[in-house]
């Protein structure tokens, strides 16, 4: 009974775990708000580009 209980408290590959689904949730949002993501983008380097030519 005491290796299940010290099996339960062992916190070795948490923190692994944590960083797998902190990505994966971030992959999904990448996926989800595509369009939107890549509309910003494009308006963000033609701004750019824009302002260049004024320099």
């Amino acid at each position: 009974m005491l290796g299940f209980k010290n099996f339960l408290l062992d916190e070795d590959g948490a923190g692994v775990v944590e960083m797998i689904l902190i990505i994966v949730v971030l992959i999904g949002l990448v996926l989800i708000f595509k369009k939107q993501l890549t509309a910003l983008v494009n308006n963000i380097f033609q701004t750019i580009t824009r302002e260049a030519g004024k320099v």
